[in-house]
């Protein structure tokens, strides 16, 4: 049985303890001091004996760390080996599984030479580990971004999507601040965010731990004319000084969940009162924890970077919640990634701002010389293609195989569509548990943005990225033609190319397949090809009043259509018909 505690990675053989040859009271004359851009943490705040010791080295400068050397209370060398997060910044997460009382001195090494030290202090009832400076400094932020790094971490091939935020915040082999207070606070902590409300329960949560205080703001949702303006921040400084109990979070969180929605990430990119700051589009501003905030509501987090590395493609991946509360991962691409200049919003990547003595830092104090992501309009002067053309270049700099990226878009459909399985099957769950039950259908723009069983079970918005999704996949030979400097033609012209991915596109959507749940029990098994046939019958295929047949496309002369028994109401049907141009034409309208 794997501890408590210790990563799964880890746990499976990365997690080496070997007596060092070195004496021990040679390595310990060397002076044991945190460095310079490299902190060592360790959790919980006041370890036991016999319960496992984490730590995480975390740098913003230099690159990967080989391993951390661990000297005992008895004196005794061991070599510890763990899991390496990306960079910037880099980190290293190990776990010391059956410590015993006494004081531990923990250095991590890179490049064979030591980086920086700690000393923890395991069992006597004092503090183990500092919980840092109590303000949003460069350490801090940087362990911020380790931490949910290896928080959503997975091969990027697996799946990860979970229920909600809660089994995530509640695995200790993810959660480096499981139980970091050693109250059992992560037991019974509520954590369903949606959309919105993601980035800011993940900063609350990382502040309660850490003792940092945190600040929100009530904002509007912009206009047709103009992004969403806010108000003077509220700010909570209660987690500072002592540690609280859950209970003070539980409070914090539902306060701030209150107040935050889709319009707190889409205020303008030079706006100074805001929760979040543009940043440049560049590797080393965009940490984990950058947030994107997409020009319609929709937010999502940054998890990881994978680079580009021989025949592999680089990625960048993310993770957002939906009204149900599920979280799942996605990799970065088009049809997950909208972007679009409009006055209704200040879209693109921006990092959460941090709270200073007297509040929010300004823009002006975001100029990056502490190490920190700076505040950059760089954002607002792209066009839509030359968005993604310059996220291209940053995740492949090498550019990438015409074939090998039609597979990669591919893939990122399929993930797309198997994500929307599950939600449509929620719908289902939810309407078969309230038979005779019709959910109200809000108006106009309101169906995008609304609450209760609509925001839960109906699909505008995520059908809406669906058919963009579509439309990018098709569109990858035109792209090429395009662009044909953010691909490897090795000789080959961009036109061959692009007639080579036409061919490839007319052949995969054939043998690329989901399958849902009919409404008689059955599966229902459609390809890529069919669901291009069906555009039409997705272009409203997001009412949980009709049954799961028409939310897959289905008409009354498709195989799959004959048991449908349930239909939404005429006056619905008639409004999604009024507003069906905005899914085939796959714009958002202004509010």
């Amino acid at each position: 049985m794997i501890p408590r505690g210790i990563p799964l990675a880890l746990a499976a053989g990365a997690l080496l303890a070997v007596q060092l040859l070195l004496p021990g009271a040679a390595w310990s004359a060397v002076p044991c001091a945190q460095g310079g851009d490299v902190r060592i943490w360790t959790a919980p705040l006041r370890p036991r004996p016999g319960d496992p010791l984490e730590v995480m080295a975390v740098a913003t400068q230099g690159g990967d760390f080989d391993h951390f050397q661990v000297t005992d209370p008895s004196g005794r060398q061991t070599s510890l080996r763990g899991v390496r997060g990306g960079g910037p910044p880099w980190s290293l997460r190990g776990a010391l599984i059956r410590p015993t009382a006494g004081t531990y001195r923990v250095e991590v090494t890179r490049g064979g030479r030591s980086a920086a030290c700690a000393e923890v202090q395991v069992g006597g009832g004092g503090n183990g580990g500092a919980r840092g400076t109590g303000t949003w400094d460069l350490a801090t932020q940087a362990l911020y971004a380790a931490w949910i790094e290896h928080l959503f971490d997975a091969p990027p091939e697996q799946p990860l999507s979970f229920p909600s935020l809660a089994p995530v915040l509640r695995d200790p082999s993810r959660n480096f601040l499981y139980d970091y207070l050693a109250e059992g606070e992560d037991q019974r902590l509520p954590a369903e965010p949606d959309c919105a409300d993601l980035p800011y329960f993940l900063n609350a949560y990382f502040a309660w731990k850490l003792g940092l205080p945190i600040a929100y703001r009530s904002c509007s949702r912009g206009s047709s004319k103009a992004p969403p303006r806010c108000e003077s921040p509220t700010l909570e400084r209660g987690f500072t000084g002592a540690p609280q109990p859950a209970g003070a979070f539980r409070e914090v969180s539902r306060r701030l969940m209150d107040k935050v929605h889709s319009g707190s990430g889409r205020t303008g990119l030079s706006d100074p009162a805001t929760d979040y700051y543009p940043v440049p589009l560049d590797r080393s501003a965009l940490w984990p924890g950058t947030l994107y905030a997409d020009p319609y509501g929709h937010v999502l987090v940054l998890v990881k970077w994978i680079p580009q590395s021989g025949n592999r493609s680089g990625l960048l991946l993310a993770v957002d919640a939906q009204p149900d509360n599920s979280v799942a991962r996605k990799r970065f691409w088009e049809g997950t990634f909208l972007f679009a200049q409009t006055p209704s919003a200040g879209p693109g990547f921006k990092a959460y701002r941090p709270v200073g003595a007297s509040g929010q830092r300004p823009n002006a104090a975001l100029d990056g010389r502490d190490g920190t992501p700076p505040f950059s309009t760089e954002q607002a002067g792209l066009s839509q293609a030359d968005f993604y053309a310059r996220m291209e270049r940053l995740i492949n700099p090498k550019g990438l195989d015409p074939e090998a990226a039609y597979e990669a878009t591919l893939a990122a459909l399929m993930e797309q569509l198997e994500t929307r399985v599950g939600s449509v099957d929620n719908g289902e769950t939810y309407m078969r548990a309230h038979p005779g039950t019709t959910v109200p259908m809000p108006s106009g723009t309101a169906i995008f943005e609304t609450v209760g069983p609509w925001e839960d079970y109906a699909t505008p918005s995520r059908d809406m990225r669906l058919l963009i999704a579509m439309k990018v996949l098709e569109g990858l030979p035109e792209r090429i033609r395009g662009y044909p400097d953010l691909y490897a033609l090795r000789g080959e012209s961009p036109s061959a190319a692009a007639t080579r991915i036409e061919r490839l596109h007319a052949r995969r959507i054939q043998d690329s397949f989901v399958s849902y749940k009919r409404s008689d029990g059955g599966t229902a098994r459609l390809s890529v090809a069919d669901l291009y046939a069906r555009r039409a019958g997705l272009e409203v295929a997001y009412n949980p009043n009709d049954c799961v047949e028409r939310r897959w496309g289905a008409s009354p002369g498709t195989p799959d259509y004959a048991g449908c028994r349930r239909q939404a109401p005429a006056d619905q049907r008639a409004r999604m018909e009024e507003y069906r141009p905005w899914f085939r034409e796959a714009r958002r309208p202004p509010r």
